[in-house]
């Protein structure tokens, strides 16, 4: 009985939980997104509830190691908590970078999942985390890379 009596508790609590809807929002914050030491700026927006764009902006211009990152994605988002929502996506980037005075310039593919949560009381901040698989194609090397980002490199969005 009192087993019953739990799972409908449970049941009906439930039901009063909403998602996280990000509708028609645009968010703005740090995110080192590329496969070499970048910080850079990301923006996030969400047109509905299931898609968003994204994109992310590094320069780093110190003499002989400069750096530069342009990357464009899209995330769909998969289901959604209370405080997070689960997505997988893809980015690609431009990216160039110089070594001991010699720059290499490419690009980057990245394929993507992860997830985005929010603090109870701070629902316009959002704390992105991802994992993946990427193939970057420079001047001089081509590789294939794995990818996993903590919510400090992975993106801090304030959201408006």
């Amino acid at each position: 009985m009192r087993l019953i009596l739990f799972l409908a508790t449970v049941f009906l609590v439930s039901l009063q939980v909403s998602a996280k809807d990000m509708s028609h929002r645009l968010g703005i914050g740090p995110k080192s997104p590329f496969s070499f030491a970048l910080p850079a700026l990301a923006i996030h927006y969400f047109p509905n509830s299931e898609y968003a764009f994204t994109g992310a902006l590094g320069i780093n211009t110190e003499q002989n190691a400069s750096k530069l990152g342009l990357q464009g994605g899209i995330r769909r988002i998969l289901f959604e908590e209370k405080n997070m929502n689960f997505f997988i996506g893809g980015n690609l980037g431009l990216i160039s970078h110089e070594l001991a005075g010699e720059n290499q310039s490419g690009f980057e593919l990245l394929a993507i999942a992860g997830g985005e949560f929010f603090f109870q009381e701070l629902e316009n901040l959002g704390f992105n985390f991802d994992f993946g698989i990427g193939v970057s194609s420079l001047k001089k090397s081509n590789r294939f890379f794995t990818l996993a980002n903590a919510p400090v490199s992975a993106g801090i969005i304030f959201y408006f």
